[in-house]
């Protein structure tokens, strides 16, 4: 075996046992036992510490020096080997491990502080997990800028100050947009009480619609929607609301597009380095795109109209226009995943802001609910009622996921930049989407980013779909035509 060779058999075995820590963590959210969580944070942290080991194992930097690239593959491969390599010797193997089982129980103690609104009670734990990841960033920046170390986890290359230029562009634009949208009446909504059985079945058909491989994939109930695994196992949960079909529904596009992804990535490369999706940012642009350009489009709304009737009867909304309308309402909310195309980005804005903050020491643990509430009320113009609709609705602090949040938002800037490159494409989009059919619009995001995997960087993966560099400006110029529209603005 050559040294590459001998290289990928390791990298493989590790990608395995990732997975197999992965399936913990979906376990975690979807059917163990409450009673189990400490347990899990002790296996967690066994698997961390397995992982850790075979990360920085010294025979990687031999083969490294060794090997040597054939084909872009195996120079893909060997990029992202090295920078894992790197970066996983930076780390001690104890602070891997005390992080893994730190966030594992973590994750328990946000959900019992969310269900029992108690933020007092998760504050001890949330500043252990700060201090761990402020520990961790401090040993990748080597010096630099702790919070670009963090976020290059998630989306390699990024950098906080550019992605601080990109959203201070979004915010004026958006803004603007919401107050001319909010001045204008209330669509219609939804009205009667939507069985759970009902729901889920719809949804399923709208996941197999949407190119979603059963086969190889499940949908499960719970608290958070995610989707979890790669390759030939991929799952995606989702939550059911009896009052509200929607959070169903297009919670589970929206994770149905990153399962998509991850099931569409080319066979040969499963479970080698780059046999995932590249980064969180390019996964949010499919999840995006997935949700709102396809799915949220007036054109699919009088489809969807009719599955919902034949699936609930009289639900309150006849018009297609009146039902695209409520797809797309615009309103005053408190919770980021329920957020309208126009405000929710403002939702990460904040976010981003107030982690960049606790991870530099500017913000104190113990502050952060009123940050959260000041500074919520500054952006959305009303006041928190409760803890569960402010600082503990979203579960990524509990699991130590600083610099995760601000990917949300670029991948709405790269699914802006898709959808136009989709539209020029497929002029044939509208009438496709009118009838149902899916499957011109997720075989070119197939063809276009999800089968290369981690083939190219982030940044390369978007530019060779849309042929351009990525810009914020086809997020706000669609959005803008979509709700002026919708709202005869």
């Amino acid at each position: 075996m050559t040294a590459y060779d001998e290289l990928m058999a390791h990298a493989r075995e590790t990608e395995a046992l990732a997975q197999v820590a992965g399936r913990l963590g979906w376990d975690q959210e979807t059917v163990m036992p409450r009673g189990a969580a400490a347990q899990r944070g002790e296996e967690s942290a066994a698997m961390e510490g397995v992982l850790h080991a075979r990360r920085t194992d010294p025979r990687i930097g031999d083969w490294l020096a060794a090997a040597q690239a054939t084909d872009a593959v195996a120079e893909a491969n060997l990029r992202e080997v090295r920078r894992a390599y790197e970066r996983a010797n930076k780390v001690p193997a104890k602070l891997a491990a005390e992080i893994a089982r730190v966030t594992s129980v973590a994750q328990g103690v946000w959900a019992e502080a969310r269900a029992t609104e108690d933020v007092a009670a998760f504050l001890p734990t949330l500043r252990r997990v700060v201090a761990l990841r402020q520990e961790e960033g401090q040993a990748l920046a080597q010096g630099g800028d702790v919070y670009d170390a963090l976020l290059d986890d998630y989306e390699p290359g990024a950098r906080a100050a550019e992605l601080d230029e990109m959203f201070g562009a979004l915010r004026p634009r958006l803004v603007a947009l919401r107050g001319a949208i909010l001045d204008k009446p209330q669509p219609a909504a939804l009205s009667g009480r939507f069985d759970e059985t009902a729901q889920l079945a719809l949804t399923r058909e709208l996941a197999e619609l949407f190119g979603y491989d059963f086969a190889r994939g499940r949908i499960d109930k719970a608290v958070h929607p995610f989707c979890s695994g790669s390759g030939n196992d991929v799952r995606v949960t989702t939550r059911t609301d009896p009052a509200d079909p929607f959070n169903c529904l297009y919670s589970t596009i929206h994770e149905v597009g990153h399962a998509s992804y991850e099931q569409n990535v080319e066979p040969d490369y499963l479970l080698t380095p780059i046999g995932r999706g590249v980064s969180m940012g390019v996964h949010e642009s499919q999840s995006r795109i997935y949700e709102n350009q396809l799915a949220r489009s007036p054109a699919f709304a009088g489809w969807l109209l009719g599955r919902m009737r034949d699936s609930f009867g009289n639900i309150g909304i006849d018009d297609p226009m009146e039902f695209a309308r409520a797809l797309n309402r615009v309103s005053n909310g408190y919770i980021r995943t329920e957020a309208d195309e126009v405000q929710y980005n403002l939702h990460v804005l904040m976010r981003f802001d107030l982690e960049r903050a606790l991870m530099s020491g500017d913000l104190n643990v113990g502050n952060l609910e009123a940050a959260w509430n000041d500074r919520f009320a500054a952006d959305f113009g009303f006041a928190v009622d409760k803890p569960s609709n402010g600082c503990l609705q979203d579960v990524h602090w509990s699991v130590g996921l600083m610099g995760y949040f601000p990917t949300y938002s670029l991948g709405n800037v790269y699914a802006g930049c898709l959808h136009a490159a989709l539209r020029a494409d497929r002029p044939e989009l509208e009438a496709e989407l009118a009838r149902g059919d899916l499957s011109g619009a997720t075989t070119w995001l197939r063809d276009k980013v999800q089968r290369h995997g981690a083939l190219m960087s982030p940044r390369e993966t978007i530019q060779a779909a849309c042929g351009a560099v990525p810009s914020e400006a086809p997020l706000l110029d669609y959005l803008e035509t979509k709700f002026g529209a919708l709202y005869d603005l």
